[in-house]
């Protein structure tokens, strides 16, 4: 009645205002509202004390998890941040909602993955319409060699022969229903008899992720084996066996088993490994031959051999080195090759290199071999191999290139230059930034999968022919036609001269000269510097910007910096950043210490007592973009992801007038509290990287460089927007301390506000919320940078 009422009501007040615009008056312009009051969450100071050195944590209640009390405050905190941010971005919804429709349509709609082909089979993932989570289905490559179309329906149904051709394996928002409304999966491994499929679900309430195996013949879920707690898994006897690891209670993989398919007979227990600091890990080299059984601690990794073929029969210890050294372990044809960085002859080594041995070698230590010679100006950063070559991923300085060896080797030949073995020079464009091999399963197939990554191109899933020498951009955006370009898709996408450069020859034209690639160096230069840093090392700097709207001297700019764990720093195309380039932005990026890219000891160099030198690196980097009028002075912003965050965060404490703005994400921002009392169960690797606390050296280092505990008092602080997650690795606490701590020390003024953005669900899961976070990034920047 209400509903009615209203209806009633309105065209009687719509009158009654036209009736009295005779008599209207003008107000008068009502003065801005007053900025709103950052919350103050309630401080209860605990006392810490070690190695000589004592302090007080007046935030520490809000990790305190098991505390009902401390939790009900922390919920009424987290509302009251929730308002404040969007009470301070209110006057910025309509630039996000432009935002949004600008990077909606970039979004790759990724409506299928690249189909993989193994064996008689071809493998894909799609999303069919108005689902959450993909289906992984497959279909006979002999029935359709050219993949028609990949939306519902035509994707399972041959029109013209009138015959259902695609096979849904595993439904994820059937998953989604088993594990409580989320689909996360991390290992996923068909038999290599086309008969299984075992893979291993993230169960959030209890926090571990669970195996299952299901049967592809007939969709069901077979009865054994079912764990928890599993962390890697391979096959073996064709398929009929599978091995899983699983964790215990602080999640470190300390159990291997063995399970036989269609046997009642208990899982057998191959490997336990008692001592608390051993991680296991099992995988099966590519041709399925062998599977290897890596141990490794902070004294030392060992690699045993297991036979595929009888997994009972036990393992031998075939590789043992010093500790957390990387080892990769293949079999070609009665040879095992082993891609490691350990120390050779007693030397530390900066880079990977190969080696072989013989499988049937008895002796014992057992001989291995380098293939190759050492050559510091070729650093190899990854192989692949299958039956008839092996890949190598090799850096010239910053230049990429990606070479093919015929296999098998010559043993005259092994032991010399690369460049003996005439190597073929596959071909890749300019600027690249990374290439990751695919997963390549099919071992005996001459085609190999690459997906390579560039500052100013979308990413590009390649397919090379190492036999005929043709080469297939299988899948990459299109930014000029708004369109992905998919080999196996909907060709009406596509010109045909677009279609007729998708395949080239490596002997053939230059491929410049055909532009396969849908580079973007047309409208964005990337140009590359060596910035020397505070004690003199060079730091590689990479910078963006739009060939048409770059202001000269007075462009804003976002630094973007990580420096851990010895990764490389993300530097390929994003499609959000297109917004902030196209308004005459410039988007840099620093590969300081303790990232990847510049070998073992640019690792060593940031980590641990030397983590300040990644700080000071990343300041420097800064620094030169002021210098050199890249970027305007009052117009610098910075960027972290996770350990990128701690980068950030401690670069600011350090110079906090450099920057105008910073957005941190998830970030790490507690160390000393999280490494000498954790909450989440941490990694070797965690400790290696960032310092144990019972170390008084790493202890003493962590204090200098650690975000939360060199926040300076009555400072003016940058602007700065944290996001962080529930579902995160470094815990919600962390931000939320971190963000409480600055207000309450630096200097306040509200232009310069210090949000804390939350979200509840996993973000890279959904691209809505990919696209609205981002738009939320891109406006906090614009407002607070060029108000």
């Amino acid at each position: 009645m209400r509903h009615l009422l209203t209806a009633v009501r309105r065209p009687l007040l719509r009158h009654r205002a036209i009736l009295q615009s005779a008599n209207y008056k003008p107000q008068k312009p009502q003065p801005p509202p007053s900025p709103p009051s950052p919350p103050k969450p309630p401080k209860k100071p605990v006392s810490f004390c070690l190695h000589g050195e004592s302090w007080e944590d007046e935030y520490n209640w809000m990790s305190q998890l098991n505390d009902r009390v401390a939790m009900r405050h922390m919920d009424v905190y987290m509302e009251q941040e929730e308002k404040y941010t969007e009470a301070v971005m209110y006057d910025t919804e309509r630039l996000q909602s432009k935002l949004q429709a600008e990077m909606a349509p970039r979004l790759a709609a990724e409506l299928s993955s690249p189909p993989l082909r193994w064996g008689p089979w071809l493998y894909y993932r799609r999303v069919e319409e108005g689902k959450q989570y993909p289906v992984l289905c497959r279909r006979l490559a002999s029935l359709n060699e050219e993949f028609i179309s990949n939306k519902s329906p035509s994707a399972g149904f041959d029109f013209t022969s009138g015959k259902k051709i695609e096979q849904k394996l595993l439904d994820y928002n059937l998953e989604a229903e088993r594990f409580g409304g989320y689909a996360y999966e991390e290992l996923s491994e068909v038999s290599p008899d086309h008969c299984y499929l075992a893979y291993t679900m993230y169960d959030k309430d209890n926090d571990y992720f669970k195996l299952s195996v299901r049967d592809l013949n007939f969709g069901s879920l077979c009865s054994k084996p079912q764990a928890d707690r599993v962390s890697s898994i391979a096959w073996a006897k064709d398929g009929q066996a599978l091995l899983y690891v699983v964790t215990d209670d602080k999640k470190r993989p300390f159990r291997l088993y063995c399970s036989m398919l269609g046997s009642n007979d208990d899982d057998v227990l191959l490997l336990e490994e008692p001592q608390e600091n051993v991680h296991l890990g099992i995988r099966h080299t590519k041709d399925f031959r062998y599977l290897t059984v890596n141990a490794f601690s902070t004294q030392s990794s060992k690699v045993f051999l297991i036979n595929a073929a009888d997994p009972l029969s036990g393992m031998a210890l075939v590789w043992e080195c010093e500790a957390n050294a990387h080892c990769i372990i293949e079999h070609h044809q009665e040879y095992l090759y082993l891609f490691t960085d350990a120390a050779a002859q007693g030397q530390t080594v900066d880079h990977h290199y190969l080696l072989r041995s013989p499988v049937a070698l008895s002796c014992s230590p057992r001989d291995w071999e380098n293939v190759f010679a050492n050559d510091q100006e070729l650093i190899i950063e990854d192989v692949d191999f299958c039956d008839s070559h092996v890949l190598l991923i090799v850096r010239e300085g910053r230049k990429y290139r990606l070479y093919s060896i015929c296999l098998p080797l010559s043993n005259s030949k092994v032991g010399v230059h690369l460049k003996e073995f005439n190597p073929q020079n596959l071909p890749l464009p300019d600027h690249v930034s990374q290439i990751l091999p695919g997963p390549n399963y099919d071992f005996y197939s001459s085609i190999m999968r690459f997906a390579i990554t560039s500052p100013v191109m979308p990413d590009a899933v390649v397919d090379y022919d190492l036999v005929n020498g043709k080469w297939t951009i299988v899948q990459q955006q299109n930014l000029l036609y708004e369109r992905t370009r998919v080999l196996y898709g909907s060709a009406s996408s596509m010109s045909s001269s677009q279609k007729s450069s998708m395949s080239i020859n490596f002997c053939g034209n230059n491929a410049g000269d055909d532009r396969p690639w849908n580079d973007l160096t047309e409208y964005y230069a990337c140009e590359e510097y060596d910035v020397p840093s505070y004690d003199g090392v060079l730091v590689p700097l990479t910078i963006l910007y739009s060939r048409h709207q770059k202001k000269n001297g007075g462009s804003p700019g976002l630094l973007h910096g990580h420096g851990a764990y010895g990764e490389p720093l993300d530097k390929r195309w994003r499609n959000e950043l297109k917004s902030l380039l196209d308004r005459g932005w410039v988007i840099a990026y620093a590969d300081v210490r303790g990232g990847g890219g510049g070998g073992r000891k640019w690792h060593h160099d940031g980590r641990r007592t030397n983590k300040l030198n990644s700080v000071k690196d990343y300041i420097s980097c800064a620094k030169f973009l002021i210098e050199r009028e890249v970027v305007q002075d009052t117009k610098l912003a910075g960027w972290g992801y996770s350990a990128g965050g701690l980068l950030v965060a401690s670069a600011i404490n350090f110079c906090p007038d450099i920057f105008r703005a910073a957005v941190l994400k998830v970030p790490f921002l507690d160390p000393t509290h999280t490494l000498l009392m954790p909450i989440l169960p941490l990694t070797p690797n965690d400790y290696e990287e960032f310092g144990y606390p019972g170390d008084i050296e790493d202890f003493r280092a962590i204090r200098e460089y650690s975000p939360y505990d060199n926040i300076r008092k009555d400072v003016l602080y940058p602007a700065i927007l944290v996001t962080s997650s529930f579902n995160t690795r470094f815990g919600v606490w962390e931000a939320a301390k971190w963000v409480a701590r600055v207000r309450e020390y630096s200097a306040y003024d509200p232009s310069r506000p210090v949000l804390l953005n939350l979200t509840t669900d996993v973000v890279e899961d959904n691209r809505y919320l990919q696209c609205k976070e981002a738009a939320m990034e891109t406006a906090f920047l614009m407002k607070t940078v060029e108000p």
